[in-house]
């Protein structure tokens, strides 16, 4: 999936009103993803949200590669990273997640800059940069002309990634870019991820969550493996014992 349609949301006075109360009942944990045009801007939210009840996380999306201001910015410099992380991190007791990017030369680095801002984890990888062109009208496909691709298509990419960082940092890698079955969350989990989200599959089968938690399942009990933390890095150990 090729999109450019930004951080389509309503606000933070909508949210607190009108979505809150309704994920304060799930019966699970709450993360809330937040950007920022600005330092000061992320700053604010953390202040804001840390009052909140209900609310057990925060990530901050430091990597859109889809808007034309924000997070771009701070996810290409490790300097920047460590600093808006830092700063994020003094306004909010609430755990902190990183939403990193692809679009990098050193995803290693990055994420090493962010567990030293104070990121209690890091979340990877975003969309990558990627752009289409209407042979008929000369012009981009995408309005914004460059927008973020996504799905199974990145997912070998997005797997080295996850793997990379994972023994770069001591803090707990979240993995995602193209799961869309059991056996791609598997994989992530096997080279270093702790978690894993899925994004663009949900589009297609709403479903897809429920059953990569049962498809996890199934693989653990054919194996004999009583909980899923003992796959977490076992690829990185060079060897299949449990």
């Amino acid at each position: 999936m090729l999109n450019s349609i930004g951080l389509q949301n309503p606000g933070y006075k909508r949210f607190v009103e009108e979505k809150l109360p309704f994920l304060r009942k799930l019966k699970t944990h709450v993360i809330i993803n937040i950007l920022g045009n600005t330092p000061r801007e992320y700053i604010e939210l953390g202040k804001r949200l840390d009052t909140l009840p209900g609310i057990s996380a925060l990530e901050i999306n430091i990597s859109c590669p889809n808007v034309k201001e924000g997070g771009i910015a701070f996810c290409a410099d490790p300097r920047m990273t460590y600093q808006l992380v830092r700063d994020v991190r003094k306004s909010t007791r609430l755990t902190l997640i990183v939403k990193l990017s692809p679009n990098v030369t050193d995803i290693g680095l990055m994420a090493k800059s962010a567990e030293e801002g104070g990121a209690d984890a890091v979340s990877l990888v975003n969309t990558f940069k990627a752009m289409a062109v209407n042979i008929h009208s000369r012009k981009p496909e995408l309005g914004n002309v460059v927008g973020g691709l996504s799905g199974p298509s990145i997912k070998p990419i997005a797997l080295r990634m996850v793997w990379e960082v994972s023994q770069a940092i001591n803090i707990p890698v979240i993995g995602m870019g193209g799961i869309r079955k059991a056996e791609d969350a598997i994989e992530f989990i096997l080279v270093g991820a702790s978690a894993i989200q899925i994004g663009t599959a949900n589009l297609i089968n709403p479903s897809v969550g429920i059953e990569v938690i049962q498809g996890i399942k199934s693989y653990l009990l054919q194996n004999k493996i009583d909980r899923v933390r003992k796959l977490i890095g076992l690829f990185n150990k060079g060897n299949s014992a449990l």
